[in-house]
């Protein structure tokens, strides 16, 4: 019966998709505003709980930046995370135990920062993780990648090395080293299975952003068996910016000429094998450009689409089938509330994510995207019913609780049946491809 009902819904669902266009996505919208006395606010992480780490700063002299945990709800009750004795500091990630990291100014002198554990109630129990440097990403099992300042053997100026702290270990740190031909190296995200990736690059002065950068999948070991994951063709340039669980990565191309006129970087999904069978993501039409931020677990991948020669940008979805059929995000919230989504910075494995952007004569701010779901049978969920759905149930099929395929969320017929079978089933084919208003 299992198999007969499934193969049945299957055909059913496969003509349906030929006949029936595919549907939109839909968002609601929270702007989480920012603390008294500033009057910009950067969102950078997100979690599974929807908590939410970044930073504000104000624009007046002389502009501090401060580390905040951000009121999901945007009603205002944003906590200050503090620094570590100085005046600035600033929150890069925030996982699923609500361990918050990034950098911080001590009380030394105003150029000192460290990476830094940051206290989520605000107390201002801050940890301090030395020598000076920054977090960037922070896993679930405490591990914590970023950088830290060490001096050239053969003297010169501190030179940035990727690293992987260990809070709760000794070593605490372990430098990971960088790319043969190359100087300086970040790591800036770490997924729960260890993986590191970043970037190394020659310092180059002005051009420091702009130089000769290539994507770095890291030997977490210190070992220093890293290897480079390639561009795309004609490009020389690459920077790997998120790695899921699932061990796929993204992050930006760019020529190897970046004078801000010929800048045109090109998102990308690196192939993690380092064996350079990347994809180009595309980006949206009118823009000649894009950049790749963050990937969640179930493969969505969020950024930005870019005018190289203006800057303008525009937050993006990208694509998961990877057709280039990429989604403005603006294009997915109500138009009336006035709001122009300029990046998409994180996403977590519920589809929520934040954004930067503003509204007309206001100053930047952080937005929250939620999912509007499709109904009961949308159990992904991501605002439409469809194969992917299907493939939840069908995973779940004549599953009772204290089954290991048991999914309580496929368990739609009213009432609960406390199994998942062919009143579940009928629910979901009348479903079928409906989407989110």
């Amino acid at each position: 019966m299992r198999r007969q009902s499934v193969l049945l819904l299957a055909i059913s669902v496969t003509m349906m998709t030929a006949s029936q266009p595919a549907a939109a996505m839909r968002f609601n919208v929270t702007d989480l505003g920012t603390l008294p006395g500033y009057n910009i606010s950067q969102p950078y992480s997100i979690n599974n709980h929807g908590h939410i780490a970044g930073y504000v700063w104000n624009t007046d002299y002389p502009g501090y930046n401060r580390a905040v945990l951000f009121d999901p709800n945007g009603t205002g009750n944003d906590i200050d995370l503090g620094a570590l004795g100085g005046e600035q500091s600033v929150a890069l990630s925030i996982n699923n135990k609500c361990e918050i990291v990034g950098s911080a100014e001590t009380d030394l002198a105003p150029s000192i920062w460290y990476a830094t554990i940051f206290d989520p109630n605000g107390t201002g129990n801050n940890r301090a993780l030395p020598p000076e440097g920054a977090a960037w990403q922070n896993n679930d099992s405490g591990q914590i990648v970023g950088f830290v300042l060490v001096e050239p053997s053969g003297g010169g100026d501190a030179v940035r090395c990727a690293a992987l702290f260990k809070a709760d270990s000794e070593p605490n740190m372990v430098n990971l080293g960088t790319l043969d031909g190359y100087n300086e190296s970040e790591a800036v995200s770490i997924n729960n299975c260890g993986l590191i990736v970043g970037t190394a690059y020659n310092h180059d002065g002005s051009l420091y952003f702009w130089g000769d950068m290539r994507a770095v999948r890291f030997d977490s070991s210190g070992g220093g068996y890293n290897f480079d994951l390639g561009t795309l063709p004609g490009y020389q340039c690459a920077v790997a910016l998120s790695v899921n669980d699932r061990g796929q990565i993204v992050g930006r191309a760019n020529p190897h000429d970046m004078l801000l006129e010929n800048w045109n970087p090109r998102a990308v999904l690196f192939d993690p094998t380092g064996q350079g069978n990347n994809t180009d993501l595309g980006t949206l039409p009118g823009y000649d450009s894009a950049e790749a931020f963050c990937i969640n677990n179930n493969g969505w991948i969020v950024g930005r689409a870019v005018v190289a020669q203006t800057f303008a940008t525009r937050a993006v979805l990208f694509e998961r089938k990877l057709r280039g059929n990429n989604i403005d995000l603006n294009d997915c919230i109500d138009p009336d509330l006035g709001c122009i989504l300029t990046e998409a910075i994180s996403i977590n494995d519920n589809g929520w994510i934040v954004c930067w952007g503003g509204r007309s004569g206001s100053d930047a701010t952080a937005f929250l995207l939620k999912p509007i779901p499709a109904g009961s049978a949308d159990f992904e969920p991501d605002t439409d019913v469809d194969l992917e759905d299907f493939a939840v149930l069908a995973a779940a099929w004549r599953s009772t609780l204290g089954d290991d395929n048991w999914n309580g969320s496929c368990d739609i017929s009213e009432p609960p049946g406390g199994i998942i079978d062919e009143r579940d089933l009928s629910i979901f084919t009348d479903s079928y491809l409906i989407s989110a208003p």
